[in-house]
């Protein structure tokens, strides 16, 4: 189902392209590009502007809802929404916290002394002589 959605998006988005770019400007004469009488045969007695416009306008439509069809598709898959909008990493870790917080048998980490540095283990810029 996601597939044919995502097929039908893309091929209304490439249509969508078309159609914007086949309209003219408010300026432009529908006959200079149809020739003479062409446009008021091809698209009926009204031109090309309204056919082009409703098209535009369904077109339009139908990008919207698979927009939002494939948004919903994407927050289902990811489980977006189940603890308070937090990602899964940090729902995994927030059931796992509690666990490992009160057990007395978690390894212990040794940290090592920090000692203090001495004079030979920085290092000096040689000194000339000018």
């Amino acid at each position: 189902m996601q597939t044919l959605i995502v097929v039908v998006h893309i091929i209304v988005a490439v249509v969508i392209v078309a159609l914007v770019l086949l309209q003219q400007g408010k300026g432009a004469d529908a006959g200079a590009s149809f020739g003479a009488g062409a446009s008021q045969t091809v698209f009926g007695s009204s031109g090309s502007g309204n056919f082009l416009v409703r098209a535009t306008t369904i077109a339009a439509t139908i990008f919207f809802v698979t927009s939002l069809s494939l948004a919903i598709f994407a927050r289902n898959q990811a489980g977006a929404g189940s603890t308070a909008g937090l990602p899964i990493v940090n729902q995994a870790i927030l059931q796992q916290a509690p666990a490992t917080a009160n057990q007395s048998d978690a390894p212990q980490i040794d940290e090592p002394d920090s000692a203090p540095v001495s004079q030979d283990d920085v290092p000096s810029l040689p000194v000339s002589d000018n």
